[in-house]
C-alpha cells in the first residue's frame, strides 16, 4: 500500500473540487531528475516484488512451523501471525494491482474512473490494509500480556478456531472503519503525484472525524502494544532471574516476545510519522479557520513521504518471523534451548491444579 509513485497528472483534475480529483494540486514544480524519481515504474514494481516475495516466504515458514507445534499458546500466537502475513500481502497485492498498471499507462483518472469508483477502492484498500496490522499487532500483544502474566486465568477453551475468529472481527472492524467514507463521513481522493488515494485532510466536518478517527486509532493501538509488550518482557525477566534464570529458560516464550517487539518498533517508526501528520495537519487546518479546497503543496509532498514510510511496514514485517524464529535465535545465542514451560518458573501450585494444567498440557 502507499505506493505514492507517478507523473503529474493533467492540472485539470483540480477544477474538479467536489469530486474525489479535485483537493490536490497535481502540477507542483518538479525538474526533470525529480519528476523520474517519483515516476519511475520499475522502481515501484521492484518494490512491490520484493514484499510480495519476502510475505510468501513468510507464511511458507509459518505454516511450516505450525506443524510441528505441541502448545497450544504458540499455536494460536502463530494464528495470529498468520493473519498479519497475509493481510500485509493482500495489501501490497491489491494496491499494486491499481497502481503499477497506472505506472505504465498513464490513464487519466477522470476519464477511467468518472464515478470515483476506483478512486473509492483505493483509499478503502490503504485504509483496511492500513489499520489492520496495527489493531492486530495490539490484538497480538494484548494474547502474550495475559498469556505472561496471567497463565492461570486464560480460558482452556483457545484454540485455533478462535484465535482465527478474533483475527476475522479485526478484519471486519476494519473494514467498517473504511467504509465510513463511501457511506458519507468523509472521503477518498486523489492525491499527490497522482497514482493514489486516500482520506482528505480538508477542515469540513466529516474529514476532520474521519482523519482523527483513524490517526487515534493507529496511535491507540501502537501505545497499547507498547504497554503490553513492556509488562510483558519486564514479567518475563523477572521471573526468570527470580527462580535459577538461565537454565529455566523456555526458547518459545522468548522467540514471541522479540517477535513482538520486532513487529511493535517497525510499526512505530513506519506509522506513527504518518499518523501524528495526520492530527498536526488536521487541528491546525481547525484552528486556522481557512476553508481550503485544496492542500497546500508542501502538505501534499510530506503525506506523500510518510505514505512511503509506512509502505516499509509491510515489507519489513516478515523478515521479523523469518530472521527472529527459534531455530536463527539459538543460532545466536545457543543458551536459547528447549526448557521446561513457563508454568515450572512459578510457585509450588495447589496439587489438584497442577494436576489439572499437567493433563491439559498433555492434551495440547
Amino acid at each position: 500500500m502507499g505506493w505514492g509513485d507517478s507523473e503529474p497528472l493533467n492540472a485539470s483534475l483540480a477544477s474538479q473540487p467536489h469530486s474525489c480529483f479535485g483537493v490536490v494540486n497535481l502540477s507542483l514544480s518538479l525538474n526533470v531528475t525529480q519528476r523520474k524519481a517519483i515516476a519511475s515504474p520499475w522502481f515501484s514494481t521492484a518494490f512491490g516484488l520484493i514484499g510480495l516475495c519476502s510475505n510468501l516466504f513468510a507464511l511458507y515458514v509459518l505454516l511450516s512451523s505450525s506443524r510441528q507445534l505441541s502448545s497450544r499458546s504458540r499455536s494460536s500466537f502463530l494464528v495470529f501471525l498468520c493473519g498479519l502475513v497475509v493481510t500485509d500481502f493482500m495489501g501490497l497485492l491489491v494496491t499494486a494491482a491499481v497502481i503499477i498498471p497506472y505506472h505504465f499507462t498513464k490513464f487519466n483518472w477522470a476519464e477511467v474512473d468518472p464515478g470515483c469508483h476506483l478512486c473509492n477502492f483505493l483509499g478503502f484498500s490503504m485504509v483496511f490494509f492500513g489499520q489492520c496490522p496495527l489493531l492486530l499487532g495490539a490484538t497480538m500483544a494484548g494474547e502474550r500480556f495475559i498469556g505472561i502474566n496471567r497463565p492461570f486465568s486464560r480460558s482452556t477453551s483457545v484454540s485455533k478456531r478462535r484465535a482465527w475468529a478474533i483475527v476475522a472481527t479485526v478484519w471486519g472492524f476494519s473494514c467498517a472503519l473504511g467504509l465510513l467514507p463511501v457511506l458519507g463521513l468523509g472521503r477518498y481522493t486523489l492525491q499527490y503525484p497522482g497514482s493514489w488515494c486516500f482520506l482528505t485532510l480538508l477542515p469540513d466536518a466529516g474529514n476532520v472525524i474521519f482523519c482523527l478517527l483513524f490517526a487515534l486509532l493507529g496511535v491507540c493501538s501502537v501505545l497499547l502494544s507498547f504497554v503490553f509488550n513492556t509488562v510483558s518482557v519486564v514479567t518475563l525477566c523477572r521471573v526468570y532471574h527470580d527462580r535459577e534464570s538461565v537454565q529455566r529458560r523456555r526458547d518459545s516464550e522468548v522467540e514471541m516476545m522479540v517477535q513482538l517487539v520486532g513487529i511493535m518498533v517497525i510499526a512505530t517508526i513506519c506509522w506513527m510519522p504518518l499518523l501524528i501528520f495526520i492530527i498536526q495537519t488536521t487541528v491546525q487546518q481547525l484552528r486556522a479557520g481557512d476553508p481550503l479546497q485544496v492542500l497546500p503543496g508542501q502538505t501534499q509532498q510530506l503525506l506523500l513521504i510518510y505514505i512511503r514510510m509506512v509502505t516499509w511496514n509491510q515489507i519489513l514485517d516478515p523478515w521479523v518471523y523469518i530472521l527472529f524464529r527459534r531455530a536463527v535465535l539459538q543460532r545466536l545465542h545457543p543458551g536459547l534451548r528447549s526448557r521446561p514451560s513457563l508454568l515450572s518458573l512459578y510457585p509450588v501450585l495447589n496439587p489438584s491444579l497442577r494436576r489439572k494444567l499437567t493433563q491439559e498440557g498433555r492434551l495440547q
